[in-house]
């Protein structure tokens, strides 16, 4: 039994699995380190490494080094070359996800299904690329959880799974996420054996790696100044990739000094530039209000659906631990914000609702094969008695405390869409096409929401559908403020059905953010099932062929 926990972060990624004793734990790797780096050196066409190793080689082969990958995710033409080869981002993250297998392995753990998290605000696209890459590295993907969601129930654990109903108060949590490459505003309730998502905001291009690259170029300009006839080191790959080492390994030093030093040599010239903090923090400043914007707006989303305060802010993400990131949220919101295990809370988390997902598979299965539940159903819709029955079994059959695996199953994650979805229709008034929204950002999952409309003319032979998915903050009925998501077309109409003729669309959408379209001719009885695109819009040979790829591709340990 077990269903692993995933971190597939931008600049590091870790994997976590419930222990003996009921809690999650993080499973270390080959090199005993929590955490593997997101970096992958292919270094021939059949061998790569990943991780550490990876990110030491940055140096010497630039060229082949990928990293921060996760921003490319749901970028349909973005590829990554490399000894004649292209990886799309799934391909490059599905290596990734094989080297924790791998290092689950080695630790005696058989990882064959997983809970892979996610940014709480990725859309649609990004999210079946994650889905792809689990997919390409052999992972039955039990589910994608946003990121915040497993922060909060790795905070949230012993008090949803611990003591009597009621005997904690409701609280209301600020969950700020800042990773390397991502960033995540959400307010969450957690109530008695329940967390409830209320309202997200992010920014997916917007992360710690951000902070690396204005400190590298402030140091490639003292260099050059320093230094007039030598190269700026930010004109040369290599010496690009140690500039932004060197940036980012000053600003860890920065979380617990006033000033530290940073040599920058290159082709035969040598600086020592002394960086402190306040520099630091006046060269990054946009780049954190621009996450106070994003926090803020995220508290009026929670407002506007009656939050009237938030009891606690809890700060994840190896990002949030630079001073001025606790300095800028408590100045906004007015509380003091904790540190909430930033590096591993999400691997935890993610876990923790693999177990949950598991024991829900188990329990379920054991009553509808002895017809106590129909199909479909969850299992806590059945009998009392049944529930407590099967539950006993379960635990039994895996040597789990009884009231464990009651517990578990009575704990409920509900969440919210963090885009706006729709349609492009023609307009009652301008007569031109607008984008009409059929799901609004902030709306409770799970979706399912229909919606008629009517052809514009007499035998209509052909009606094309647009899905769109929503750009910015505010939804607009403007085409170019959406993102075309997917296209399809209902066609070979036979004619003989008058103008405003009944076309059905219905939005169907899961927990786990994942967007479902039909539409119907409703008169001719003609159907339309569309999905979306994966993240790399690859076709079925290049799927194939990236499968192979993955698949073939070895890993050396460096």
């Amino acid at each position: 039994m077990g269903v692993y926990g995933i971190d597939l972060g931008t600049t590091n990624s870790a994997i976590a699995t419930i222990g003996a004793g009921g809690r999650p734990e993080v499973i270390s790797g080959l090199t005993g380190a929590p955490t593997t780096p997101s970096v992958v050196l292919l270094t021939s066409a059949t061998d790569h490494v990943v991780g550490e190793g990876a990110r030491r080689q940055a140096r010497l082969d630039p060229d082949n080094v990928c990293a921060l990958v996760k921003r490319r995710m749901g970028d349909p033409d973005w590829r990554f070359v490399a000894h004649g080869q292209t990886w799309s981002a799934p391909a490059i993250s599905a290596l990734i996800l094989k080297s924790l297998i791998s290092d689950a392995a080695f630790a005696g753990e058989q990882v064959q299904r997983a809970v892979i998290t996610v940014p709480a605000y990725f859309g649609d696209e990004e999210r079946r690329a994650t889905i792809q890459a689990g997919t390409y590295a052999g992972i039955d993907v039990a589910g994608v959880l946003s990121e915040p969601i497993a922060a909060a129930l790795s905070y949230g654990f012993s008090r949803l799974t611990d003591g009597l109903s009621g005997s904690t108060p409701d609280e209301t949590v600020l969950v700020y996420d800042l990773g390397g490459g991502t960033f995540d505003a959400t307010v969450i309730e957690l109530a008695d054996r329940r967390i409830s998502v209320l309202a997200v905001d992010g920014d997916h291009q917007l992360g710690g790696a951000d902070w690396d690259e204005r400190i590298a170029l402030h140091l490639s300009r003292v260099f050059c100044a320093e230094n007039p006839d030598a190269e700026d080191p930010l004109d040369d790959s290599a010496g690009s990739q140690a500039l932004v080492i060197a940036a980012e390994r000053a600003k860890h030093e920065l979380t617990d000094a006033d000033s530290t030093s940073v040599v920058v040599a290159h082709e035969g010239a040598r600086s020592t530039i002394t960086l402190t903090r306040p520099q630091v923090e006046d060269l990054t400043g946009g780049l954190l209000q621009r996450t106070v914007e994003l926090t803020r707006s995220c508290l009026q989303a929670a407002r506007d659906r009656g939050v009237q305060r938030v009891d606690r802010v809890l700060l994840v993400g190896g990002s949030s631990r630079m001073p001025m990131v606790a300095a800028a949220i408590a100045d906004a919101v007015g509380i003091t914000p904790e540190l909430a295990d930033p590096d591993l809370a999400v691997a935890r988390g993610a876990a923790i609702y693999g177990d949950k997902l598991e024991i829900e598979r188990l329990v379920g299965a054991d009553l509808r094969t002895r017809g106590r539940l129909a199909d479909g159903a969850s299992p806590l819709d059945a009998d009392a008695a049944d529930v407590e029955e099967a539950c006993r079994r379960v635990a039994d059959a895996f040597a789990l405390p009884v009231a464990g695996v009651r517990r578990m199953l009575e704990i409920t994650v509900d969440t919210v869409v963090s885009r706006g979805f729709g349609v492009l229709a023609v307009g009652g008034y301008s007569g031109s096409l607008e984008a009409t929204w059929l799901v609004h950002r902030n709306q409770t999952l799970p979706i399912r929401v229909r919606r008629s409309f009517g052809t514009v003319r007499a035998d209509q032979d052909r009606i094309n559908l647009t899905v769109l998915e929503q750009l910015g903050q505010q939804a607009s009925p403007r085409p170019e403020d959406a993102k075309i998501l997917i296209e399809g077309a209902i066609t070979d109409i036979p004619p003989g059905y008058d103008e405003g003729s009944e076309v059905r669309v219905m939005f169907e959408m899961g927990f786990d953010g994942v967007l479902h379209v039909t539409a119907h001719h409703v008169d001719a009885d003609i159907p339309l099932t569309l999905t979306a695109k994966t993240g790399a819009t690859l076709s079925a040979s290049e799927v194939s062929r990236e499968l192979d790829q993955v698949q073939q591709s070895r890993r050396r340990d460096r």
